[in-house]
């Protein structure tokens, strides 16, 4: 399984970035995909995940209502759709795929099996 994360980039506060994830190795029908960032010197944090099955979403509180993640399962690709930019969300984003399903165990990045190279988003302010 490969992971292929893109469109990261420099941004102004408020603005909005794409990224997404190109998953390639098998056909992606069960279990979830997630997007994680880190920043400098800061802990790997859970940033939202998608239910490959029937595209149930879930957000971390620092994100919602301005983070959408979807799925296309035709192409096997996960997109995260980020608005109102702050610059608190400047991290290198990881996508990331797990066999779970359940909301708990997809917060934690060591319930996931397979890692993209991660796409650095910087938003200044």
């Amino acid at each position: 399984v490969q992971l292929q994360a893109s469109g990261g980039g420099l941004v102004q506060a408020g603005g909005s970035l794409r990224l997404s994830c190109a998953a390639s190795g098998r056909t992606f029908s069960s279990g979830s995909m997630g997007w994680f960032r880190q920043a400098p010197g800061k802990e790997r944090e859970f940033v939202a995940a998608i239910l490959w099955f029937d595209g149930t979403a879930y957000y971390s509180d620092s994100v919602k209502g301005r983070f959408t993640i979807s799925r296309h399962n035709a192409k096997n690709t996960v997109n995260l759709q980020m608005n109102s930019l702050k610059p608190e969300d400047t991290a290198l984003y990881y996508c990331a795929s797990s066999k779970t399903t359940y909301y708990q165990r997809m917060r934690r990045s060591d319930q996931y099996d397979y890692w993209g190279q991660g796409t650095q988003v910087t938003v200044s302010s």
